[in-house]
């Protein structure tokens, strides 16, 4: 059994129009969020064995809260360009891909392709993982590379807005 977080980045900052969509920072809100949703996430007892980000600050940065929630080294984020602003195939590509020593892995990514992703994986659906978000699944597998065809049984859903 495996088990996948997909994680959409933390609310981001539109301070600067003119700033690359890439290098957008989180704003307050999500340098509040994203702390507390990665504690939420440890407080469940999971282990997560790879945090694995699209490059983007927002996500990066969102991605550290939750490295150091789970007390963690911030070199042992995996950055991955392919995650930046990815079509859904690209999530099954990289877990697909991924070692089958890794038992639970979080993926730090971005709307609309997490969003799009998140709702193939199992009868739960969700119109628009928000902020922060964190869509849970466990797949029955012992092998990554069996995931696209392994049966995945929807876990968790968990946001901000949830918790007030």
């Amino acid at each position: 059994m495996k088990s996948l977080f997909l994680i959409r980045h933390a609310k981001s900052s539109w301070d600067s129009p003119q700033q690359n969509d890439f290098d957008r920072p989180l704003n307050a809100r999500g340098i509040k969020d994203a702390p507390v949703m990665a504690k939420k996430l440890f407080d469940r007892n999971v282990q997560i064995d790879a945090f694995i980000s699209s490059p983007a600050v927002r996500a990066k940065q969102t991605c550290e809260f939750f490295v150091e929630a789970f007390d963690k080294s911030k070199a042992d984020i995996q950055l991955l360009s392919q995650l930046y602003l990815p079509e859904p195939s690209v999530f099954e590509e990289t877990i697909s891909s991924l070692p089958d020593s890794l038992d639970a892995v979080a993926i730090f990514s971005h709307n609309n392709g997490i969003t799009e992703f998140a709702n193939q994986l199992s009868s739960a659906k969700i119109d628009n993982m928000p902020t922060c978000c964190i869509f849970a699944v466990k797949i029955e597998t012992d092998s990554w590379s069996k995931f696209a065809k392994a049966k995945k049984n929807f876990w968790f859903v968990d946001y901000p807005k949830l918790i007030g």
